[in-house]
């Protein structure tokens, strides 16, 4: 029963146990008497009442929690191809939906559970020519760059590593061979894009496995990451009418401008639906939330400008393998728990190396409070953005549970020594690079959507009903509204609380007479993963002076702890022992519910609120890694971690509505 209403808090199906409202009304017989009735089958209809018997005849809202990873590299991209992946779009289906398959080094593997859905997003710029490379097409072999990638790659290992890397720099300064820089049009770069939308629209299975067609757009200004991933709510009829757009002049552009205007394109022509999602600002050198168009001379944002990002970009994937993108720690140094899997180094070794300015443009938090100094500017966010994680697995292989952790290349699958590698010398910049084991095991995001189907998961993703976690599949319910009561966060039907009585993660709140906002918020556990240490609710606002400001409030946590007088609450205890590796629950919570009220609301403020959700410590990929593979991990790289789940946030406006 205590499991059955776990799952009824969060909004899922169970048995509901209500009594219906017209057996509330009677008198003690007439209660005896109708409970008999219902006990041999009968219908409220059958007892002389006009409403229906059964509770979820009107139910409506988005019940149906879906897990997914929407950022996956195969053996058609060139990076992941050169460096050794040789996996194929239909073997990352195979494995996403739980089938065993061969990695890129002759092990077997398997995930503990399938994806619900599944995003292959391989590069649309050199689109096929990794196949020719790898093959020796005559293309190829004529030019001498070109062969000595071919000949490079056929070797392997350490040597097609180093190839890849090259190719991603020379790709990024413009410097790419002509034979390699495959681009629409070309007969090659069709081929695969027909290949791709076949896999997904023949691993696609409405209600049971739902894949997605996509492609990454991979800008790199001079190094700097601007990537985006492009989704279709749409089968191969539309998505074959077009061609991707890619990031190589003139074919294709840079400026995420005109990304968005062959998005706007190919819905007029086609009348299908696409969106995009951002990734890795941590390594855009401060691009990735501008306070002006770098790309047009630093002309200042317009509105034109947020209307198009916000249209087109409903999603940011705050997390995945190259670092997690919440915040930072100097960005949030009242922030205890800022500084995890934080990557300080630029994405490539040709880029400048890292300054501390470039942060607020880097981090999901920073842009939120960027979103709101723009708005009071130009009458507009640009950056209202929902969060969403990813693997950005170039393997094929979407592994994000520590014990199964499969690299991020080919090179980096399980072996001993795999986390001491050392990436990205280059003391010419100063930049010293870092380890292997400095990567992390990757994120997937959760979708309430009301089916598990395109349209469904898709309409979520747009509204922005999405969550991120760290890669365990904590379900997170977030509403926000005005008339909360702490007895709300008791009922065993929170969801159909909270959507009657509020807006979910994503939505919009405007002005009240209500002294403050309250919000609705639950989170069980992973299933088969650790419990709970706590619940945070990160604001952001705008002060007096128009600058931004954070606070992160403790909500809800497990055992008898108490804040102390400064509202901090003390580490729970961590139970990882490192020799084996495991962790017990014998610490923590199964489930956190709270009804919580800002209590330093100000109504004439543009603020927004989203939830943090922490795990109790676990052993780290690199903690197996130690025991399993008997390998010795640099002093610098975690043993241990503290997985985390991140909702989307809402948002509080004194004018909301006028800017739509």
């Amino acid at each position: 029963m205590e499991c059955a209403r776990n799952l009824s808090v969060l909004g899922m199906r169970t048995p509901s146990g209500v009594i219906p409202e017209h057996i509330k009304d009677m008198n003690k017989r007439e209660i005896a008497v109708a409970l008999l009735l219902v006990g041999m089958g009968l219908s409220g209809a059958s007892l002389g009442q006009e409403s229906d018997y059964s509770p979820n005849i009107d139910r409506a809202f988005p019940e149906r929690l879906l897990f997914g990873d929407t950022h996956v590299h195969t053996g058609l991209s060139g990076d992941a191809g050169g460096a050794g992946t040789r996996l194929m779009p239909e073997d990352a289906y195979r494995f996403a939906r739980g089938e065993t398959v061969t990695s890129n080094t002759g092990a077997k593997v398997r995930m503990s559970r399938p994806y619900d859905f599944f995003v292959v997003s391989d590069h649309s710029d050199g689109m096929g020519a990794i196949i020719d490379v790898l093959r020796g097409a005559p293309n190829i072999m004529a030019d001498p760059e070109a062969r000595r990638y071919h000949e490079e790659f056929k070797q392997g290992g350490a040597v097609a590593m180093q190839a890849a890397s090259r190719l991603v720099r020379q790709f990024a300064q413009g410097r790419l061979p002509e034979a390699l820089n495959y681009q629409p049009g070309n007969p090659a770069f069709r081929k695969v894009w027909e290949r791709i939308v076949k896999a997904a629209e023949d691993a696609n299975d409405p209600g049971r496995f739902t894949t997605f067609i996509a492609y990454e757009w991979t800008s790199l200004v001079t190094g700097d990451n601007l990537h985006r991933n492009v989704i279709f709510k749409d089968g191969a009829d539309l998505a074959l009418q077009v061609e991707p757009f890619t990031a190589t002049p003139p074919w294709g552009s840079q400026d995420p401008k005109d990304l968005w205007k062959w998005m706007s394109d190919y819905e007029a022509k086609t009348g299908g639906d696409v969106l995009a999602i951002p990734h890795n600002g941590n390594l855009s050198n401060g691009r990735m939330f501008p306070m002006c168009d770098e790309f047009a001379d630093c002309k200042p944002l317009d509105r034109a400008y947020a209307m198009s990002r916000r249209k087109w970009e409903p999603l940011y994937e705050v997390t995945q393998y190259k670092g997690d993108g919440e915040t930072h720690p100097l960005l949030s140094p009242e922030d205890e728990f800022a500084d995890f899997e934080t990557w300080d180094w630029t994405n490539l070794d040709a880029s400048s190396a890292k300054t501390e300015d470039m942060l607020p443009g880097e981090y999901a938090r920073s842009g939120l409070l960027r979103g709101l100094e723009l708005k009071s500017e130009i009458g507009l966010n640009p950056f209202q953005f929902g969060l969403q994680a990813g693997t950005d697995t170039h393997t094929g292989l979407a592994t994000v549970e520590e014990d199964n952790f499969f690299g991020k290349f080919a090179r980096y699958e399980p072996r001993p020594g795999r986390a001491g590698d050392m990436r990205g010398v280059n003391p010419k910049v100063g930049f010293q690079g870092y380890f292997v084991g400095q990567y992390n095991s990757g994120g997937i995001t959760g979708v309430w959507a009301t089916d598990n189907t395109r349209e469904a998961i898709f309409d979520a993703m747009e509204r922005r009903e999405t969550f991120a976690t760290t890669g365990p599949r904590i379900a997170l319910r977030f509403f926000g509204g005005w008339d909360f009561e702490e007895s709300d966060a008791a009922d065993p039907d929170l969801a159909s609380v909270g959507y009657r009585k509020g807006v979910p993660m994503g939505g919009e709140l405007g002005q009240s007479d209500s002294e403050a906002p309250s919000f609705l918020i639950a989170a069980a556990r992973d299933a088969l993963g650790a419990n709970l240490d706590r619940m945070q609710v990160i604001k952001g606002w705008l002060d007096e002076s128009g600058q931004g400001q954070e606070r992160v409030f403790d909500v809800a946590w497990a055992g008898d702890r108490e804040l102390d007088a400064s509202g901090s609450l003390e580490a729970v205890t961590s139970t990882v022992d490192l020799t084996v590796p495991e962790w017990k629950n014998t610490v923590g919570a199964a489930t956190l519910e709270v009804v919580w009220r800002d209590p330093d609301f100000d109504p004439s403020e543009e603020a927004f609120y989203y939830v943090r959700v922490l795990q109790i410590p676990t052993p780290r990929w690199t903690a197996y890694d130690a025991v399993r593979l008997g390998a010795s991990v640099p002093d610098s790289v975690p043993l241990v971690t503290q997985e985390r789940a991140y909702s989307s946030p809402i948002w509080y406006s004194p004018s909301s509505g006028a800017d739509d």
